[in-house]
């Protein structure tokens, strides 16, 4: 099981009521829910294995020089003085929870990774090319649902609400809803855009119109090479849009599509039964308030 974590405290933030907070008053929503949803995903889907992917860098370079919009919507508009990095815009009292959640996975044993210059989106995909079994991604984010891939046992379990109702996503939901297969999704988004993303799309090409040139071509390669054949049966408004955004779409899957070749160190992806240092988890408890909720995931792990 591989964790998109920030879209999960995230959804946790959204999802908790601000007044669960730390004896000192600090609010802790994003924590508890985090750890709660952590719990009921281990005791509903007794993963083996489960892995916590963390955005080491939520907006890569090497994807801005891309595309310079990627994301650019959600920098903070003041980043840190002194600092070389655009900070994400987040809520002013989620930011401070964020480390918090990472010393207690820490403490927990639950494997938390992430690699430098990249997104949790490309640790996943890492991971989920490498797995030799079965692998469940939970995440809010429809980006992943191009990894949905049923002769690997790849899926999508996507929150409709809290973790406690999820959306199954295999190849025929994905075929169902968008008309295309798990990895022709990365295609459809780079053709219709995503604005959440700052990806502006082929103007003109929306999302049943993409799936239909898909359908037609096969993959993002066969509806260019369709654009320079003037036998193919493109209409002329679709063959001037799709020519005219040529270089958008010569730089666009390098930014759409998840790395597959991310350099990860190594790690235990094991569930621990027992917290891997009780001493610090102890002091985090105290300090944080995190009562019921950590103790419901240990629990829970301990099965």
């Amino acid at each position: 099981m591989l964790l998109d974590t920030a879209s999960l405290y995230f959804r946790a933030y959204f999802g908790v009521p601000d007044s669960v907070r730390a004896p000192d008053g600090t609010p802790v929503n994003a924590v508890r829910g985090l750890l709660d949803f952590i719990a009921r995903l281990v005791q509903d889907h007794q993963p083996d294995d489960l892995v916590a992917c963390m955005d080491f860098d939520w907006r890569p370079g090497w994807r801005v020089a891309l595309i310079p919009t990627y994301k650019a919507h959600r920098v903070a508009e003041e980043a840190p003085e002194g600092e070389g990095v655009d900070e994400e815009e987040v809520p002013d009292t989620l930011s401070p929870q964020v480390p918090v959640i990472d010393a207690v996975l820490d403490a927990v044993g639950i494997a938390r990774v992430g690699a430098a210059h990249y997104e949790a989106d490309d640790v996943i995909g890492t991971l989920a090319g490498r797995a030799t079994g079965p692998v469940d991604i939970v995440t809010g984010d429809r980006d992943l649902f191009q990894l949905v891939d049923d002769g690997r046992q790849a899926r999508v379990l996507y929150p409709v609400k809290g973790v406690g109702t999820l959306q199954l996503v295999d190849e025929a939901h994905v075929r169902e809803k968008y008309g295309v297969d798990g990895p022709g999704y990365a295609d459809l988004a780079l053709l219709r855009g995503d604005p959440s993303d700052g990806l502006p799309g082929v103007p003109g090409i929306g999302e049943k119109t993409a799936a239909k040139l898909l359908a037609a071509h096969g993959d993002l390669a066969g509806i260019m090479a369709a654009v320079d054949d003037p036998t193919s049966k493109l209409t002329p408004s679709q063959r001037k849009r799709l020519d005219e955004a040529r270089p958008y779409v010569a730089v666009a899957p390098k930014v759409v599509r998840v790395a597959h070749d991310v350099p990860l160190p190594a790690f235990d992806p094991a569930l621990p039964r027992r917290p891997r240092d009780p001493r610090v988890l102890g002091a985090l408890e105290e300090r944080w308030g995190l009562g019921g909720s950590l103790h419901r995931l240990l629990s829970t792990l301990e099965g």
